[in-house]
Parts: C-alpha cells; sequence; structure tokens
C-alpha cells in the first residue's frame, strides 16, 4: 500500500473561470491610505482638492475653511462663535482666518446698517480667483430693496396745432412772442419755453390779425385758469387759441373809414398808444388812437 509523503507540494489550485488572476484584497500589497467611499446623497459639501491639498495653508484653516462652506448662508462664523464651536483658542483661530483670508479664502469688511449699526459681512469663497458670478447674498444683504429698474423715458406728446396767420410778417410774431412772454407776470405757470412760445406764436398773431388787441387775447388767455394749476401750461394756451378764435374781420386802412382793398395790404405795425397791431405803411398810432387825441370841438 501506498504511503502518503507530507513533504510533497500541494497540487496548483486551478484558475477561477473567466477571470486570469484571482481577485485582491483591498489591502494586499498596498502602502498609504485605502479610500472606502459611498457616495453622499444629503448632507454633503463639496470641498477642491486645492483647498484639502493647499501647499501653504495650516491643518486648523483647511478644517476651518471646510466647516465654514458647510455652514447654510448667514450663520454667525465670528472668533466669538468659532471659539466656543472648537476646543482651539481665540488666537489660533484668528491666526487660521486670517491665512483663508490671505489666500482668498474668506474676506471680511465692515459696513453699516440703514439702522446705523456696524457688522462685519463674511464671504466664504470655495475658489478663489473664479469670478464667474457674485457670491451668494447673506441674510444682511437680501433685506436690502432691490435697486428700482431703471425707468424708460416717454416721448413727449406734441403740443396742439395752432391757427396760422395768413401773413407771417417779423412785426407781427415779434408782437405775439412778447405778448406770450409776458404772460408769466400775471401767472408765474405760464412761464413758456423758447420751444413752446415758437408753437403758440403764430395762433397768437392770427387773433391779431383778425382785429383783436393783445388785451383781449391776454384776456382770453389768463381768464378762468385752473386753480390747481396746468401740467402742460402750452397745450392749454393753443387749445384756447383754437377754440376762441375770433371770426375774420375786415381789415380797415388806419385813414380811411372803408375796408382796406384785400389785393393791397400793409405791414402790420404795433400802436405806439395802445399796443394793439394793425396795418399801416409806417409805424405810428392806429385809427382809434389818434381819433382819441384829437380834441373835441366846442
Amino acid at each position: 500500500m501506498d504511503t502518503q509523503n507530507p513533504s510533497a507540494p500541494p497540487c496548483a489550485e486551478a484558475r477561477p473561470t473567466g477571470k486570469n488572476h484571482p481577485p485582491r484584497r483591498p489591502n494586499s500589497g498596498v502602502s498609504g491610505v485605502v479610500h472606502d467611499n459611498a457616495r453622499h446623497r444629503d448632507r454633503f459639501t463639496v470641498i477642491g482638492n486645492h483647498l484639502a491639498q493647499h501647499p501653504e495653508l495650516s491643518l486648523l484653516a483647511i478644517g476651518l475653511a471646510t466647516h465654514i462652506q458647510s455652514l447654510p448662508a448667514g450663520a454667525p462664523v465670528d472668533i466669538k462663535t468659532l471659539t466656543k464651536r472648537f476646543p482651539e483658542g481665540p488666537d489660533r483661530i484668528a491666526a487660521a482666518l486670517r491665512e483663508l483670508e490671505t489666500h482668498g479664502y474668506l474676506s471680511r469688511t465692515r459696513e453699516r446698517t440703514p439702522t446705523g449699526r456696524i457688522i462685519t459681512r463674511t464671504v466664504s469663497c470655495n475658489r478663489p480667483g473664479h469670478h464667474t458670478e457674485p457670491p451668494a447674498d447673506t441674510e444682511a444683504r437680501s433685506s436690502r430693496p432691490a435697486p428700482a429698474p431703471p425707468k424708460k423715458r416717454v416721448p413727449r406728446k406734441p403740443l396742439p396745432a395752432v391757427p396760422q396767420p395768413s401773413y407771417k410778417g417779423p412785426g407781427l410774431l415779434q408782437a405775439a412772442t412778447e405778448l406770450l412772454a409776458g404772460l408769466s407776470r400775471h401767472d408765474p405757470d405760464l412761464l413758456l419755453s423758447a420751444c413752446d412760445t415758437a408753437h403758440l406764436a403764430p395762433g397768437v398773431a392770427a387773433w391779431l390779425e383778425r382785429g383783436a388787441s393783445a388785451t383781449a387775447v391776454r384776456h382770453a388767455l389768463l381768464s378762468d385758469l385752473p386753480p390747481e394749476g396746468m401740467r402742460r401750461p402750452a397745450a392749454l394756451l393753443a387749445h384756447r387759441l383754437t377754440a376762441q378764435l375770433p371770426p375774420p374781420a375786415a381789415f380797415r386802412n388806419p385813414d380811411s373809414q372803408q375796408p382796406e382793398n384785400i389785393g393791397v395790404r400793409h405791414p402790420f405795425q404795433n400802436c405806439d398808444g395802445c399796443d394793439r397791431v394793425f396795418r399801416s405803411p409806417e409805424p405810428g398810432r392806429c385809427r382809434d388812437c389818434r381819433a382819441a387825441a384829437v380834441p373835441m370841438a366846442v
């Protein structure tokens, strides 16, 4: 009977089916750390290797930055609060915060609130130097009112059209312009701009051309003004010049009682006595002022 040789080497084991090599245990022949990782699904914070493996930051600064980045927005991160949370003293924590400020992971600024209180605003940056988007707002910033959007400039509505005189002589338009410029002496709201005056002057000239005196035109423009003021005085004057335009009258020669020949019209003149506009080849006084100046026969 054959005997068993205990010193004989054992038979080689067959290789596992479907694999060329047997599985290696995690710590088999490997030096250093071995990661046993599980995927986080909630309550986690993403930290970059530039922070976790920073070559110049102290271990306390790296841990403190990790803690600060894990906090919700608005959480207090002052030295007193951090000293209560960790065993390190205030001096070491203050030094670690200064390290983070030096390398851009933290910024602290002092600001005054609308109530006059001085607060320290702390901003934690998870990747210094990126500047692709503004830092997350804290509760103090969210309490500030948002700036109002810029208002669109509404184009000014044009003034209503005014009557036009049949003859736009320089003397007539000058008289109309002076009449409009003097309205502000009676009502400060009627201080017109140069543009509004140029628009209204032909309308006043049309009244003067039809025989209305300057006093009559002023009365038509100044009577019964709104007591609460006017938003656009020029628009109101333009409406009155159009709506209350007197009917055309026969133009008369100041030296004749007969209607003037329409085909021969003298230029407009301002009466030296009553400031009334009349037609005459030369400046002087109108017919009514000349008649008033002649003494009555006894």
